[in-house]
């Protein structure tokens, strides 16, 4: 019986493996927030709850059903964290981490699966990469925290540490999680420090570092101000970064928070331009906010951030490349280039798939929920955006729908954590390809 179970798992891909584990963590998570000592009413969290926050919080989606800083204690909400920091930095570079502590070599399946989670260029250099990894992420959720920590220390003393910890880790892991709520203020979020300019610039700048994918460090760190050194792929991601914070912020200026104090509203402006990549923090009312607006969120969210870092999404690059494909077609270009550099079909074909699917998801869940709550359509849209793009913004439905509906939420983070093509190659092995091809025949599309 050991030896076949050895041989099936010889057999899974490395994208099988990567799902696996993050359903692993999961459900490891789910047990241990059960335990009466992870609330502080000393109660038996219900499976459908406790599986729910653990699925958000690996997912690094931030979606609750119960307020983090009142409902959990503080051994719960160590467990929360440690969920955090798994899903953040991927149950692959974890396990590759543990191997390397313990002193053990990596073997050839360990590097390939590492290699995918990723999406390493080259699998030569991944054991540096990985140590790269853990100590650009450890250094900057430090500095975070101790950014933090003049604001959180005057506000609640010694636990002010364990705030600026919590906090600059989720955000980091644009997980979205917040512990300042109490039993008569519950899911606060940031609201309270929606004037304060050092929560405000270093909650953002955890986010965006965050969110910009751990192969975009290596080429910032290594490359420096020289731009043109830079990857295809880091140039994309940091163009289409810096558009997509930009252009929504000057939309919330000029649109939304005219009633706020000038710095204030440039605050909300930019915070909420960079919270649905993916972080899923806030510091306005997002249910008061306009339509327009809303609907606006919602596209970021769908987004996300970008490849191989702790957010989710479809991704700026996915998104890049689909336009970059329209802008090439309108000028009647038979390739896509960027940079002077070609992008090879493959990528685009990729990318239209992510785009198909998501979308998919994104509909599919949200009107399977609108129907099963009768809630109104464009509120649970929202929701899913929020799950799929595992972002965390809510507008307040989340913890009212019934165990169905949250079940479709989890579902989705799930999906929108592990991500699209991982979750195809998984399913769908490349070891069935077929090398016939059929005849080609034109067909008109537009």
């Amino acid at each position: 019986m050991p030896e076949e179970i050895i041989r099936r798992k010889r057999r899974l891909s490395s994208f099988q493996i990567i799902i696996l584990g993050f359903a692993g963590v999961i459900l490891l998570g789910t047990l241990l927030l059960m335990l009466p000592i992870s609330t502080t009413a000393r109660n038996v969290t219900p499976f459908n709850e406790a599986l729910f926050t653990a699925t958000s919080a690996v997912c690094v989606t931030g979606l609750v059903v119960q307020d983090t800083g009142s409902y959990w204690s503080g051994f719960g909400q160590v467990i929360i964290l440690g969920l955090i920091q798994i899903g953040g930095l991927g149950v692959v570079t974890v396990t590759v981490s543990v191997t390397l502590l313990s002193g053990k070599k990596i073997s050839l399946m360990q590097r390939t699966t590492m290699q995918d989670a990723i999406a390493a260029p080259r699998i030569g250099g991944i054991v540096r990469l990985t140590k790269f990894i853990l100590k650009g992420t450890f250094l900057v959720e430090l500095i975070g925290a101790v950014l933090l920590l003049p604001v959180f220390g005057k506000d609640f003393g010694v636990k002010g540490i364990w705030m600026s910890i919590f906090h600059s880790i989720s955000a980091f892991c644009n997980a979205g999680f917040d512990i300042l709520g109490t039993t008569k203020n519950t899911f606060p979020s940031l609201l309270q420090y929606a004037g304060n300019a050092l929560v405000n610039v270093v909650i953002m700048l955890l986010i965006i570092i965050g969110g910009i994918g751990f192969l975009t460090w290596e080429d910032v760190c290594t490359n420096t101000y020289h731009f043109r050194r830079y990857r295809l792929q880091s140039k994309i991601v940091l163009v289409t970064t810096a558009v997509l914070i930009l252009l929504p912020s000057l939309f919330f200026f000029f649109w939304n928070f005219k009633n706020l104090a000038m710095e204030e509203r440039l605050l909300a402006s930019f915070f909420q331009a960079v919270t649905p990549r993916t972080a899923g923090f806030n510091t306005v009312d997002i249910g008061k906010m306009a339509e327009p607006a809303q609907t606006l969120i919602i596209i970021l969210m769908l987004i996300g951030g970008s490849p191989s870092s702790t957010a989710g999404g479809m991704k700026t690059t996915t998104i890049a490349v689909l336009l970059l494909n329209a802008f090439a077609t309108f000028r009647s270009k038979d390739t896509v280039s960027a940079f002077h550099r070609r992008i090879d079909n493959h990528v685009i074909r990729d990318a239209a798939t992510l785009l198909m699917l998501y979308v998919m998801l994104f509909f599919g869940g949200g009107i399977a929920i609108s129907m099963y709550e009768g809630l109104p359509l464009a509120e649970c849209l929202y929701e899913t955006a929020s799950a799929v793009g595992t972002v965390g913004l809510t507008l307040g439905i989340t913890p009212h729908l019934h165990m169905a509906s949250q079940l479709i939420l989890i579902v989705l983070m799930y999906l929108g954590r592990v991500g699209g093509l991982t979750l195809i190659y998984a399913v769908f092995s490349s070891r069935n390809k077929s090398k016939a091809k059929f005849p080609v025949e034109q067909i008109t599309v537009g």
